[in-house]
């Protein structure tokens, strides 16, 4: 009688395997058993300027005389971008004195047409008003409402509070309607009084049409029934009683 015995089925690691962990090992021994130690600095390979002299922001320098690493800029740096040199342009003066037109804008084309004659120019004109109209709402309306009158929501609260709170003026008083179109710029820009500057939040050109809108709406609120066009008149349903 046979006895059949199971055969037992070996498995073997393949051989890249098994080089793979012995290579691993050897390589944990010899970084993991330097015993040696060495003056020189460890191999750096990749410098990127690691290793060059610098100072730290704030950090004392004594090669200069006042022993500060941080250098003030030469006088008379200018940004890039930021020299600003045309005074109509970016402070609303001509030698000097407040202009009363509106300069080329910061792309040096005109940014209304003086007399507009074709439909291009009005659709340009009339989109430097809208410009100025919804930036004009964005910023202005809170303290001088949406017709200039000085009554904005921010402005009546204010007096709600305090009676002796300053107001903003009315833009039909005689005095701001003397203002030429710089100057209301120039206060748009760097503010008056209880006013803040919005020169940060408000580019160039769009200070400039706002002004413009100002002075529209100067315009419209002293304009008499004959200086608008017949048929606009009526389509308003304008009359004078």
């Amino acid at each position: 009688m046979r006895v059949h015995t199971p055969k037992m089925i070996h498995r073997s690691i393949p051989n890249s395997f098994a080089f793979s962990m012995a290579l691993v090992t050897l390589l944990a021994v010899l970084t993991g058993c330097r015993g040696g130690t060495s003056a020189e600095p460890p191999v750096h390979l990749i410098q990127n300027m690691d290793q060059q002299e610098r100072f730290e922001a704030q950090e004392p320098n004594p090669y200069f005389e006042d022993n500060r690493a941080m250098r003030l800029p030469v006088e008379g740096t200018i940004a890039r971008g930021q020299l600003r040199a045309d005074d109509h342009l970016h402070r609303g003066k001509i030698n000097g004195v407040y202009a009363e037109d509106l300069p080329n804008g910061p792309d040096g084309k005109p940014m209304m047409v003086a007399q507009p004659t074709t439909p291009a120019d009005i659709e340009r004109n009339t989109a430097f008003l809208n410009r100025g109209q919804e930036r004009y709402a964005i910023f202005c309306t809170p303290c001088h409402d949406s017709a200039g009158s000085g009554k904005g929501i921010v402005t009546e609260r204010a007096v709600r509070e305090n009676a002796n709170a300053p107001k903003p003026p009315s833009f039909e008083e005689e005095r701001v309607l003397a203002m030429p179109l710089g100057q209301l710029y120039d206060v748009i820009a760097n503010g008056a009084r209880n006013m803040p500057p919005y020169a940060q939040q408000i580019p160039v050109r769009d200070r400039w049409a706002i002004a413009t809108y100002v002075r529209a709406l100067q315009l419209t609120g002293r304009a008499r029934l004959d200086q608008i066009p017949t048929d606009r008149a009526a389509e308003k349903r304008w009359e004078i009683r």
